[in-house]
């Protein structure tokens, strides 16, 4: 089995090439590397798995480039998770935004139209292809928001909305995607994912909020809460992801066309105020932060409901968020000289 993924070197990617890698899959990772951490991660993997993994530096912006890459091998399945991002900076640079995610995104299609035909599409979007979701009732509890007329989380079924350009850029790839395999008839799946987090991920302010405020906690770094800390996400850790890809991979036929919501399900919500309490209670000690505004698109709330990929596939998250932090701080212990050299951490 051929397996390319797109943004290989980024967190979701690494945990992706490590899980097919270890499977004895011939793994390629494309990257343009702008990511912090994003070099790091590829020269580990091919440290790891000479034999089985390689990589190329190319940026799905330029046509030519994922062309050849498309057209180099016979592709069983191409894991697209190469994009901008954050919302945040797709406010302040647009035009990059929408280049890197839906053009980005049309060039990997086009791609697999002229080349690669037989593989399956795996895309990675997004929760905020929902939007605000102001037409769903929100309440505030204790310690995080919560929808009461949707105890399972959000279905597929809810309308789309994007906000923001990322919203849009990502919106618009999603919707791309769809269409692709109905009317060129590609092998197609878009996986709606809500927060990844695990090893592996060099979290910042702007993403990767769990791994940002492990990192940051663990190093006395400042913390951040923007609006109330108490907005909540459904959490999931991308080792789970990575078995839900084989999954999609091994029943494409089952798959093919569709999108579905991904993420931890209402077992597995966290607010950020309650990330604080469990890194206080490892550390065992208190943690300041400091007060800012909302930023613009933040949800203040989101759970995916599970049931379709469940009914589809059989799965659901193996590992709970409890376990999932857990290992994502002691992987963040170990990487101390990596995150000062990276410049996360003083």
């Amino acid at each position: 089995m051929n397996i390319l993924i797109t943004g290989g070197a980024g967190f979701i990617g690494y945990n992706a090439a490590e899980h097919f890698a270890r499977a004895g899959r011939h793994v390629h990772l494309i990257d343009n590397y702008c990511r912090t951490g994003s070099l790091e991660n590829a020269r580990d993997l091919k440290k790891r798995f000479p034999k089985i993994l390689t990589s190329s530096k190319v940026d799905v912006r330029h046509p030519a480039q994922i062309r050849r890459v498309i057209a180099s091998r016979k592709w069983d399945a191409i894991i697209h998770l190469a994009g901008q991002v954050a919302v945040t900076t797709s406010t302040r640079n647009p035009r990059q935004d929408f280049e890197t995610n839906a053009l980005g995104t049309l060039n990997i299609l086009e791609g697999m139209r002229i080349c690669a035909s037989q593989a399956l599409l795996i895309f990675a979007s997004t929760n905020k292809v929902y939007g605000n979701l102001e037409r769903v009732k929100v309440k505030k509890g204790t310690r995080a928001y919560f929808f009461p007329q949707f105890a399972r989380g959000i279905p597929e079924s809810v309308g789309l909305d994007f906000h923001s350009p990322y919203g849009c850029s990502k919106g618009a790839a999603d919707q791309y995607i769809i269409d692709y395999s109905r009317i060129y008839g590609l092998n197609t799946v878009v996986f709606r994912q809500s927060c990844i987090y695990g090893k592996h991920q060099f979290g910042i302010e702007d993403q990767g909020w769990v791994a940002w405020f492990t990192i940051a906690a663990l190093y006395n770094q400042p913390i951040t809460i923007f609006g109330d800390g108490l907005q909540a996400r459904d959490v999931l850790c991308a080792t789970d992801l990575a078995r839900l890809y084989q999954l999609a991979i091994e029943h494409k036929d089952c798959v093919n066309g569709k999108a579905y919501n991904i993420g931890g399900g209402p077992a597995n919500v966290l607010s950020l105020v309650q990330l604080l309490e469990i890194l206080e209670k490892k550390l065992d000690r208190s943690i300041t932060t400091r007060c800012a505004d909302w930023r613009p698109g933040d949800q203040r709330v989101y759970v995916s409901d599970l049931a379709a990929i469940t009914r589809d596939l059989g799965w659901k998250p193996d590992i709970n968020y409890h376990q999932g932090i857990s290992m994502l701080a002691d992987w963040a212990l170990e990487q101390e000289q990596q995150l000062r050299k990276l410049g996360l951490i003083r």
